[in-house]
């Protein structure tokens, strides 16, 4: 008696091995389902920018890139390279082709880049700050958990902004009647860098001149006028120059004006009388911070 139960037992347990051989060989030989994707920033969903409020639009395009090495270098291979998801009248994200999961069980790591380009390092992809504020605001969205097909067929990737924002808001002296008109305004900064995306990072390379653009209206109420743009995330960042009926208005910071990823900094100014006054600095997150008080240049 006691052997046939010894024996019952133990056929009951090869059987559900073989069982569960069965299913685990189904589940990872199951032809590849595909990869739907749902995209959001932050708290938001983006390319818009309404204030520091920015919002995906129909049409918008990012790349989508996914793999099974380790998360955390460049892959040998790609089980999704660079694929176009456009986003649509019913937002939903639709790829260019279609993108499938290399098995069900496999665990996949994923990275979303804006605006759409193919990346050839994902630890070191030049980028070049350029004319257009959709060009600059470069936002990269990583998940590095391990996602398995068999647990959900849709990725959620939440991008983030890897650039800064930067204000350069001013009144001006009664030397002048009314706002005049600004020919120029730049920032002694970097205007390239490296990015590397697992790591959210920046390289920066040298400093240049950085063009700031003029907004048709002030940031703000008490502004006489606002010049405004997209920056990369850097150190060393400390000297600002505007351009006025063929005069040069240069303000240098005593310290580093901060840039920070993800976030806009206030630099507000009067100018006039062959010098700029500092009103404030303040770095406040994208979607309050650090403020600095006083100061002038000649």
């Amino acid at each position: 008696m006691n052997k046939t139960i010894i024996y019952s037992v133990a056929v009951a347990a090869l059987m559900l091995s073989a069982c569960n051989r069965e299913e685990s060989g189904s589940i990872a030989g199951a032809t590849p389902k595909e990869i739907t994707v749902e995209a959001q920033i932050g708290n938001m969903t983006r390319a818009t920018t309404t204030g520091n409020v920015t919002s995906f639009d129909k049409g918008d395009i990012f790349s989508l890139y996914a793999w099974t090495d380790t998360p955390n270098a460049m892959p040998q291979t790609l089980v999704v390279n660079g694929v176009k998801n456009t986003l649509g009248d019913n937002d939903k994200w639709t790829p260019e082709t279609p993108m499938l999961w290399a098995d069900m069980v496999t665990p996949h790591y994923f990275l979303g880049v804006y605006p759409a380009h193919q990346v050839a390092d994902f630890t070191a992809d030049a980028f070049t700050l350029g004319d257009s504020y959709e060009q600059n605001d470069l936002l990269a969205a990583v998940a590095l958990t391990g996602q398995k097909a068999a647990d959900s067929e849709i990725v959620s990737l939440t991008f983030d902004h890897v650039m800064a924002k930067f204000y350069v808001n001013m009144n001006f002296r009664n030397q002048w009647e009314g706002t005049p008109d600004i020919a120029t305004c730049t920032a002694v900064a970097a205007s390239t860098c490296t990015v590397n995306y697992l790591a959210k990072s920046v390289t920066v390379g040298v400093q240049s001149t950085v063009t700031l653009a003029k907004q048709a209206q002030p940031s703000a109420a008490h502004f006489a006028a606002t010049c405004s743009g997209i920056m990369i995330p850097q150190t060393g960042f400390r000297t600002v120059k505007i351009t006025i009926d063929g005069k040069d208005y240069t303000y240098t910071h005593s310290e580093d004006i901060p840039l920070a990823a993800g976030k806009f900094t206030n630099l507000n100014l009067v100018v006039g009388r062959d010098k700029i006054e500092l009103g404030e600095i303040s770095v406040t997150e994208w979607v309050q911070g650090e403020t600095i008080d006083g100061g002038q240049a000649l």
